[in-house]
């Protein structure tokens, strides 16, 4: 600032060091509240700069401004003619305002603010999961009732009998007859709140959108990891979470659980040092991470083995392909001893869990031989190429567009796989155009195209007899999937870091343009949104259809019978939701619906269609079963119709109704 030449009037004028170093100058306690030598304040002098006189009028100046003025004078120095329109000093830091500081830092954090945006997009592209969480769930009322129990009965079973939480309630009286289906073991702490069936319905909505916000997450850190920017992470992330196939998937939650895949490998490419962009750097390493990575790796095994087979003999290859690759290397590439007591110690933790959870499988195995996948049953399934251009009916963009391709599918519900157009197209722009080197794209592609030929099962070349049918005969545990079709994980994970790379080089390029635009503002604000368009249409792509259907009330009498309990009728389907009305205190049961029907389940229901006669009875009374329910509204038109008239004279078993309910005690 420069006077004007009358005292007082002042222009302004640019300010440089003085003013600004009293930013973050500490203050002096000294001189905050004592004037120097109890003088009277200083009058201005001519050239407008205040300085101490004893003459003065005896205008009174402020404390801070004296004890300056003060200082100056002892010192022989002229006093600082800015130091009237300094700012007031900052006050010391407290532990107060020093936590409110990590908790910004925190809350503003990348991560932070990924986790938070991942939920909330999930609560986004989910909808209406969330709309009537108690009463509605999404796709259909079979397999996703069957999944809420699987939840619950984990949590149940670990809260109150851990050792025999593979002995379920349902299959009465089957043993390891949790380990039917691909279980949910993984998500048990929530089935640890709540109890009953609407519970587990609420339970069952809140982990589908979660499964969806983790899956974006897992994505977006993998492709940070490997190197890309944020925009580009998103672009993966939303592509790996939201791929129209995935729709097509909404009533089998453990296939729709991939989070795990991708957050594990982004932790393990992190505790190793590794990114795709700069490769292998010794000084990045963090072994806790690795462990960490193995760890996550284990807990995705125990949401199933449909998806988390084939991810284990992908870590498998890599481990191997990493240990062959160092010793190429050996002397250029120095491991630290740390990092390979982490790496054992996670990769035992990862085996365990992993055979934790193979025991009870194979024990099933070998019980019930009908439980094995013939290579017949996985040809029914199995997706034909065209099935990768093909949307499910949920899809809102391309499911009525496609309904003749579909159609024209052997199996729909299985074939339609369309991980999306606009992302086969940046990965196809990516094999051209990427931040990846040209080798990391070749070997991405190759990827791509091994995934997939693998997801056609039977359809790839030869009959799959050098491809899905060679892991079929050889690798153990491929026998017991149905489904090649759900390897289009691999595929759309793939495709994604090929998309993120497409991405990342046009959001390159453009910075490098407008580096030499001396024009601020809108060319750069431009194209930032346009660097945005992919994400957009991306997520376009997996908006939903989905059905919410109202999930039907079980009938009170099941709540007070004395186990063991039949419910008739007794099917596939039926026996789903009767085990999802269980949950309120899961009593033993003959139903019960999983990926096979074992051979005493399938006798027992012939059984039934003459109930109640001397026959069926004997059969139940040798099963023990002590309670029969037979629900009017649902055995109708089926085989089971007789048994609600029924006479029950001399068979030793009472008969009583309760509303829908028929229920017979079995003396």
């Amino acid at each position: 600032m420069t006077t004007d030449g009358e005292a007082g009037a002042v222009t302004d004028a640019p300010v440089d060091g003085p003013t600004a170093a009293a930013d973050d100058a500490v203050p002096d306690e000294s001189a905050d509240t004592t004037m120097v030598d109890g003088s009277a304040a200083p009058e201005a002098s001519p050239d407008g700069v205040t300085a101490p006189d004893d003459t003065a009028d005896g205008a009174a100046a402020s404390d801070g401004e004296a004890a300056e003025a003060g200082e100056a004078a002892e010192a022989g120095e002229p006093a600082d003619p800015w130091g009237a329109f300094a700012p007031e000093p900052g006050r010391p830091a407290t532990r107060v305002r020093l936590l409110a500081g990590r908790v910004g830092r925190v809350l503003s954090h990348e991560w932070t603010l990924a986790a938070l945006g991942s939920l909330a997009l999930a609560a986004v592209m989910t909808w209406p999961t969330l709309r009537y969480p108690t009463a509605t769930i999404p796709e259909d009322i079979w397999d996703p009732t069957l999944q809420a129990w699987e939840i619950s009965w984990a949590g149940h079973a670990l809260a109150h009998d851990p050792l025999h939480v593979w002995n379920s309630n349902a299959f009465y009286p089957e043993q390891y007859s949790y380990a039917f289906s691909d279980t949910l073991l993984g998500y048990a702490p929530a089935g640890m709140i709540g109890s009953g069936a609407v519970a587990a319905v609420v339970r069952y909505n809140i982990m589908y959108v979660l499964v969806a916000a983790l899956t974006f997450f897992g994505a977006y850190a993998l492709v940070r990891q490997l190197g890309a920017t944020r925009v580009a992470a998103a672009v993966a992330g939303a592509a790996f979470g939201y791929a129209p196939w995935r729709l097509g998937q909404g009533g089998h939650m453990h296939v729709l659980s991939t989070g795990g895949i991708a957050l594990a490998l982004a932790m393990l490419a992190r505790g190793h040092g590794w990114s795709l962009k700069d490769g292998y750097r010794p000084d990045k390493v963090r072994p806790g991470w690795a462990v960490a990575g193995w760890l996550v790796a284990g807990w995705q095994m125990t949401l199933g083995f449909g998806i988390g087979l084939p991810f284990a003999y992908v870590l498998a290859g890599t481990v191997i392909v990493a240990i062959a690759a160092w010793g190429l290397r050996r002397g250029r590439d120095p491991i630290r001893p740390r990092l390979l007591i982490f790496d054992a110690a996670g990769i035992v933790a990862f085996i365990l869990l992993a055979a934790t959870m193979a025991y009870p499988y194979f024990k099933v195995a070998a019980a019930h031989p009908e439980a094995k996948r013939s290579w017949a049953e996985v040809a029914l399934y199995s997706p034909p190429l065209r099935g990768f251009l093909i949307a499910p009916p949920e899809s809102m963009p391309w499911g009525h567009a496609h309904a003749a391709a579909r159609a024209a599918l052997p199996w729909a519900p299985e074939m339609a796989l369309l991980p999306g157009f606009t992302l086969i197209g940046l990965a196809v722009a990516g094999l051209v155009f990427s931040i990846w080197t040209l080798r990391q794209r070749l070997l991405l592609a190759v990827g791509v195209v091994v995934s997939l030929v693998l997801a056609m099962g039977s359809e790839g070349p030869a009959d799959g007899a050098y491809t899905y049918h060679l892991l079929y005969d050889v690798l153990p545990g491929f026998q017991g999937l149905r489904t090649s079709g759900r390897l289009v994980v691999w595929t759309t994970l793939l495709l994604a870091i090929l998309a993120a790379g497409t991405v990342a080089e046009l959001g390159r390029r453009g910075r490098e343009v407008l580096t030499g635009d001396r024009v601020p503002g809108r060319p750069e604000t431009l194209w930032r949104l346009a660097t945005v368009i992919p994400l957009i249409l991306v997520l376009a792509e997996g908006l939903n259809h989905t059905p919410h259907p109202v999930v039907p009330k079980g009938p009170a009498a099941l709540a007070t019978a004395q186990p063991p309990v039949l419910v008739l009728p007794s099917d596939q389907l039926t026996d789903e939701n009767v085990m999802l009305w269980s949950t309120d205190r899961f009593p033993k049961m003959v139903n019960g619906g999983s990926g096979f029907t074992p051979t005493r389940q399938a006798q027992v229901r012939e059984a039934m269609k003459s109930f109640p006669d001397p026959t069926s009875v004997q059969t139940l009374r040798e099963l023990g079963v002590k309670t029969v329910i037979v629900l009017r509204s649902r055995v109708a038109g089926t085989p089971y119709e007789g048994s609600v008239y029924g006479v029950v004279d001399g068979l030793d078993v009472t008969r009583e109704e309760a509303g829908d309910a028929v229920i017979f005690t079995i003396q």
